[in-house]
């Protein structure tokens, strides 16, 4: 498991070094960041609102801002926020009352999300190191976490799932963008479509992450295909609610 860490680190290192150089981030795996017009792309004038550096670090597959519905004076924690565009979007849609934190683990992403806020203007914005499986963050502290091509990437993803719902408060919710397998597919054969960094080999299957969610306490739960990036592999939308 801890190779498997460093491999997705390493890999979202360099993207976050190319990019702090002036060149682009490279996506999840290319088809991923495309998809149909909607929910699952970031509007124009969202990205004309954003540094140029926090679009070329977007290496995600949907726009979680947009699937969580974020309302005025909430409390958002983005799990793996990387260069940022996401805390950032949050924040905007929050408003000053609000507050958007991003999760990262690794301290190039950080660096660039952190001059990315600043670029923007952004003040009700914060970023931490840490992992996902181990938020560092209070019981019922946040009202909605979002995550973008990230889910897929942990190698404890049940324990991931316990902790989006201890941070949560009563009534909050989950907004997620993710790749996802068809049901058919067993765990090699999504090996043999991609990489575990490329966001492909840890791929949950539909069926896996509606049981993983429930199993830890969720309900009111959506996994719905917005678009396919591979055979049997689709970047979806996933939304869930804790009572």
């Amino acid at each position: 498991m801890s190779d498997l860490r460093e491999e997705v680190r390493a890999h979202y290192r360099d993207a976050a070094v190319q990019v702090l150089g002036g060149g682009s981030g490279s996506c999840c795996e290319p088809e991923c960041c495309s998809g149909p017009e909607g929910s699952a792309l970031y509007g124009i004038e969202e990205r004309a609102s954003l540094p140029d550096a926090a679009v070329l670090a977007s290496l995600g597959c949907g726009n979680p801002t947009a699937v969580a519905e974020l309302r005025a004076g909430e409390t958002v924690l983005d799990l793996g926020s990387g260069g940022g565009i996401d805390v950032i979007l949050s924040a905007k849609r929050v408003g000053p009352t609000g507050k958007a934190l991003g999760l990262d683990m690794t301290d190039e992403m950080l660096d660039l999300a952190r001059r990315n806020a600043a670029e923007a203007g952004t003040a009700n914005v914060e970023f931490m190191k840490g992992y996902m499986e181990e938020v560092p963050l209070p019981d019922g502290s946040v009202d909605v976490v979002i995550s973008n091509c990230v889910i897929n990437l942990s190698v404890d993803k049940p324990k991931v799932f316990a902790e989006m719902h201890r941070v949560l408060r009563p009534g909050g919710r989950l907004g997620i963008s993710d790749i996802v397998a068809s049901d058919d597919l067993s765990p090699e054969e999504r090996a043999e479509r991609g990489s575990y960094a490329g966001c492909i080999a840890g791929a949950l299957s539909f069926g896996e992450y509606d049981a993983e969610l429930r199993r830890a306490g969720f309900d009111a739960i959506e996994v719905e295909p917005t678009h396919e990036v591979g055979d049997g592999i689709f970047g979806a939308i996933v939304r869930a609610a804790r009572s």
